[in-house]
């Protein structure tokens, strides 16, 4: 077997006997000591959600490392971190500087926004649940959809526009 596979099995397994941390394995050397710190975003879902299983996987393969969270008031959460109701998904990342990645954002584009946060920025939303997007894949089915940049005065502007599976990597 190939280790990517592996290493989506390890993933699979874990989360669905309770663990809900995921690193990247190729960041520890072969003294289990770290060579790189991933990106940490803890990831505020509901429990029994497939999708954001599989966006966090997705996240795991590009090199950051998750926490699932689980708050009894989800929209309250979302909307307490400045994310409104048209800009909403079904899980929330927070990264370790409280910028928030609403929805099934791909990891291209928040490596691109950590990198050169934009001034006054929350940080980046998904709207809705697009078919094709990272977690919400559906054989080769794919809708195209827009990243948008959320501002701290309430106000967005398109970050980017995903038309196909390939934008995304």
């Amino acid at each position: 077997m190939n280790k990517g596979l592996i290493t989506s099995l390890i993933t699979t397994a874990a989360l669905l006997f309770g663990a809900q941390t995921l690193a990247d394995p190729a960041a520890t050397g072969a003294t289990g000591e770290a060579n790189v710190e991933p990106t940490h975003l803890t990831v505020h879902k509901s429990p029994t959600c497939g999708c954001c299983l599989g966006w966090m996987e997705h996240m795991h393969s590009a090199g950051f490392s998750t926490q699932g969270n689980h708050p009894e008031q989800l929209t309250q959460l979302k909307l307490s971190k400045g994310i409104q109701l048209p800009y909403q998904s079904c899980h929330t990342a927070v990264s370790v500087d409280g910028y928030v990645f609403e929805g099934h954002v791909p990891a291209k584009f928040i490596k691109q926004f950590l990198a050169n946060v934009p001034n006054k920025a929350l940080g980046l939303s998904v709207p809705g649940m697009p078919v094709g997007s990272p977690g919400m894949e559906v054989g080769d089915k794919f809708m195209p959809y827009q990243v948008l940049l959320l501002k701290d005065d309430g106000t967005h502007e398109v970050y980017a526009q995903v038309n196909s599976a390939v934008d995304q990597l």
